[in-house]
């Protein structure tokens, strides 16, 4: 179930996913891990899903690797 993180109903948590950190958002630099919360109230965002890692990270999806990896 890939996908690129733009609509809500797509991320849930559990999803590994790759994400923009705030300050990678001019590099595009993209950090791995699995979604703990979901951030972003909106059915979808232009820009990415904003969700919180499993190690606390906070960022912006941006593609879905894998489905349930708990």
């Amino acid at each position: 179930m890939a996908g690129n993180g733009k609509i809500r109903n797509d991320v849930k948590p559990g999803l590994e996913v790759d994400i923009v950190l705030k300050q990678d958002q001019r590099t595009g630099k993209l950090t791995r891990g699995v979604v703990k919360d979901l951030l972003t109230n909106s059915p979808q965002h232009p820009h990415g899903i904003k969700v919180r890692l499993q190690d606390g990270q906070v960022g912006r999806v941006q593609n879905i690797v894998s489905g349930e990896g708990i």
